[in-house]
């Protein structure tokens, strides 16, 4: 089995772990760069994939690291409007929160849980094509750039938004409505992660909350992270001593498009115009003007959402999309790193169930996959018309 990846390394890190979990260890994951853990990025898992991951004995890892969200409160720049606590999800999950950990934290975990069992990613290693087996039509020959072959009778196809597996089996790749965002608020955005000075005070600050503030023309959102995350955060050598904090703000069409690493300089522009008073540097709202000190990482993003035709095809091998690959979503919500491990995780289970039944009769069919593949295809779907609707103007009144 082959699971190539890219950009996207959770959902191949949670394959694997699946797949071990289920006694398969005949696999090679490849991955294009040489170096994971490279960018902070998605911040939340939900407590379905924190169920499903301890469904594989991988939870543990990420539940003593990462962060116990308790809740979302929802402020105007002075004042909370009303806050949503996650408590009431204990009559529904064993794991009634959302836990907080930046991308590369969580890949980081993931990855050593994967060591730990003694598997290793093989880097680098790119796709570069694949053929059917001119000997056994349930196998694929898989290329990569240093001339090697891996011959596979399933791939899982985790390798990002241009993912070289989808183009080679030609399946499509679109919007599934097309819709026009237009001026929507949420059409462009900015996350960073920063430190302040001085550090800033209040309830807003404390870990273990989202916080959203809203204006009639944007929203900013702030999570603490304490010093939880200081030392994977930490780039190019430079220490990270104060707390950080991740900053997402959306930044209005009329403000033009935002720069693809936006300085410390623009961060502060919107923290400014949209963030609560307890981090602004606006004196009128906050005497003790608190400004940006480091800016650790930053990154612009724009709100868009495209869906793979299909997520289970064959060319020889069973092959499947998970991920990126797969579907993209808006960050609104935080759904698109939860379904890519769910995806993986459902996927593989399937895959050894089919094996299994493969060992026992040469011409099973494929109906365990293709019904799995559904599922989660519609799933996607189903996630991309909630982030539609939300961003469908809304009528006046009348």
């Amino acid at each position: 089995m082959s699971l190539p990846e890219n950009t996207t390394a959770q959902p191949g890190l949670a394959a694997a772990l699946s797949l071990t979990h289920h006694g398969c260890r005949d696999f090679v994951i490849v991955d294009a760069i040489a170096e994971g853990q490279n960018t902070s990025r998605a911040i939340t898992i939900h407590s379905a994939t924190v169920e499903a991951l301890a469904s594989i004995d991988a939870a543990e890892g990420l539940l003593s690291q990462a962060i116990k969200g308790e809740g979302i409160r929802i402020t105007s720049r002075s004042s909370q409007i009303f806050e949503a606590r996650f408590g009431p999800l204990k009559k529904y999950s064993a794991y009634p929160y959302v836990l907080l950990s930046p991308q590369n934290v969580t890949e980081l975990v993931l990855g050593q849980k994967l060591q730990s069992l003694g598997v290793q990613v093989q880097r680098p290693h790119r796709v570069v094509g694949m053929k059917q087996n001119e000997e056994d039509r349930r196998v694929t020959d898989v290329s990569l750039e240093d001339g090697q072959v891996v011959r596979a009778r399933y791939i899982i196809g985790a390798d990002g938004a241009h993912s070289t597996i989808r183009t080679i089996t030609g399946i499509g790749f679109s919007d599934p409505e097309g819709p026009d965002l237009g001026n929507h608020v949420l059409t462009q955005m900015v996350s960073a992660d920063v430190t302040f000075e001085p550090e800033p005070v209040g309830p807003l600050t404390i870990e273990g909350h989202i916080n959203i503030t809203l204006s009639p023309d944007g929203f900013l959102m702030l999570t603490p992270f304490g010093n939880r995350f200081n030392s994977e955060l930490t780039r190019d050598g430079n220490p990270v001593t104060k707390s950080i904090f991740r900053i997402i703000s959306a930044v209005p069409v009329k403000n033009r498009d935002p720069p693809h690493a936006p300085p410390k300089e623009y961060i502060q522009n919107l923290i400014d115009m949209y963030g609560p008073a307890c981090i602004t540097s606006d004196s009128s709202l906050n005497p003790t003007s608190v400004k940006v000190d480091q800016l650790v990482w930053s990154t612009r993003f724009r709100t868009h959402s495209a869906i793979a035709d299909r997520t289970f095809t064959r060319l020889g091998a069973a092959i499947f999309l998970v991920g990126d690959a797969a579907h993209i979503h808006s960050p609104a919500g935080g759904q698109g790193m939860n379904l890519a491990i769910r995806d993986a995780i459902f996927f593989t289970e399937a895959i050894t169930k089919h094996i299994q039944a493969f060992a026992g009769d040469s011409d099973v069919d494929d109906t365990i996959l293709q019904e799995c593949a559904q599922v989660r295809h519609e799933r996607a779907l189903e996630i991309s018309r909630l982030h539609q609707e939300a961003f469908e103007p809304r009528k006046p009144y009348t």
